[in-house]
This record gives C-alpha cells, sequence and structure tokens, in this order.
C-alpha cells in the first residue's frame, strides 16, 4: 500500500526521485522474481503484474507502462554471462517489487525499466558477483536498484501494532552499522550475524537485492539511508549508493 498510500515511505521515495538525477534507464532486482538461472526482461512493452491478493482494488488498478529495452537487456546478458547463465524474457511484466517503488519516484513512466531475476540456485555471494558484473551500467547514467527489504518477516507482523520488534530493530541498525562501514563480507555472510538473522531473514528473496546494490559501491563512496524505520517486522530502510 506504500504505493499510493502518501504517507511517510511514498514521500521518502517521491523526494529521492526528485533530487536524482533523471537516469537513462531503471535495472531493478526484485525480490519477486525468482527463477532458475537468471533471467533479464526483453519486452519492448512490460505489463504491469499485480504479484499480490487480498488488497483495495485502488492498488490493482495502478498500471505502470515505462518501456522496456530489448538491446540493453542483451547488454546486461552479455556482462552478466561470464558469471551465471542467462536468458532473455520476451513476455515477463514488471512486478510490484519494481512499480511499487519505481512509480512513486518517477511518476511519468518515460524512462526505459528492465528487471533482473534471482537465481534460486545461487548462494549470496555469487549473487554479490553478479551484482558487481552490472557496475559499468552506472556509466552510462542507468541507476540500479534494489527492491526488497533487510528484514522481512511477514509471519510475525502485527498488522494491528507497528511498533518494531527489539530484534527486528537491533538487526535492522546492525545491517546499516555494517553498510557505512563497508563491510560487505559480513553482509554476504549474513547467517553468520547472530540468532536475530534469522528471525529477520527467514527466506532470502527480500534480502539479495541489497547485495546486488552494495557490489556496485565504489571505493570512495559513501552510503545513505532514507525511510530508515522498521515498521512490527519489516524494515522500510532505504540504502542511496553514491548520491548525498
Amino acid at each position: 500500500m506504500n504505493a499510493i498510500d502518501p504517507n511517510r515511505f511514498h514521500r521518502g521515495w517521491q523526494e529521492l526521485g526528485q533530487r536524482l538525477p533523471k537516469p537513462r534507464a531503471l535495472v531493478c532486482i526484485s525480490a519477486h522474481w525468482q527463477t532458475r538461472g537468471t533471467a533479464v526482461t526483453a519486452a519492448f512493452h512490460p505489463e504491469t503484474i499485480h504479484d499480490f491478493y487480498g488488497f483495495p482494488d485502488e492498488l490493482y488498478r495502478v498500471r505502470y507502462p515505462a518501456p522496456g529495452d530489448p538491446q540493453l537487456a542483451g547488454e546486461i546478458a552479455r556482462l552478466l554471462a561470464a558469471q551465471a547463465t542467462v536468458r532473455l524474457d520476451p513476455t515477463r511484466g514488471f512486478d510490484h517489487g519494481a512499480w511499487s517503488v519505481l512509480s512513486v519516484m518517477y511518476p511519468t513512466p518515460d524512462i526505459p525499466l528492465l528487471q533482473i531475476s534471482l537465481d534460486t540456485e545461487l548462494s549470496p555471494a555469487a549473487h554479490y558477483r553478479l551484482g558487481a558484473a552490472l557496475a559499468p551500467l552506472r556509466d552510462r547514467g542507468i541507476l540500479l536498484v534494489g527492491s526488497g527489504n533487510m528484514v522481512h518477516h511477514l509471519g510475525l507482523f502485527n498488522f494491528n501494532n507497528p511498533t518494531p520488534y527489539g530484534w527486528a530493530q537491533a538487526f535492522d541498525q546492525k545491517l546499516q552499522r555494517l553498510i557505512r562501514e563497508r563491510d560487505h563480507q559480513s553482509l554476504i555472510d549474513y547467517r553468520g550475524l547472530g540468532d536475530d538473522a534469522h528471525l529477520a531473514i527467514p527466506t532470502d528473496e527480500h534480502y539479495l537485492p541489497l547485495l546486488y546494490t552494495l557490489a556496485v559501491q565504489g571505493q570512495d563512496e559513501p552510503a545513505h539511508f532514507i525511510n530508515a524505520e522498521v515498521v512490527s517486522s519489516v524494515a522500510m530502510t532505504s540504502v542511496l549508493i553514491g548520491f548525498p
């Protein structure tokens, strides 16, 4: 609902889109596209996917008709080919991991958008290496977006009380500290970060997009945080690499 509710998270993404330089294209790694092998969207006009149920009709009416870019998809596949088996998917649309954030940051859908899937058979370290292979895209004005949650345990989410669990808040703060310290190895080996890691990351699809974005961090680039808040058992913390 953050995609359409004018709340503090919505406003944070909106303000971010207004102050970042307009990108030549958007490349999103979303928690909501998992595949065997790595896939890249390659449609000219990808559809908007509503991959959820039980929400108000207003959310299902959202469309984000950003153009695709099959040529760029091919270039991305070549960048990743040394690290993974990659295929182009000419039928895949944009899932809500992509459009829920990007439709707020860039409400005029005129920027080409592509998605890269999460290969379920790869280790966190392998996902990080794939992210590093995407670094040349940044030099071309292409914005890499990892869409997930650093803390995400919906099974424990309290819909009646947004107060964060102590373990969720502590783990979010631990991850923020490790990101500020550029301790990428500990973030890759997140299972070694204590018992709270198992509560915060019961499954890794919402965490892995973070590794793609950290992997392209330059030696002198700082990390900043916006929407740094935990709601019940979900962290809304967003990490911004390279921009103040």
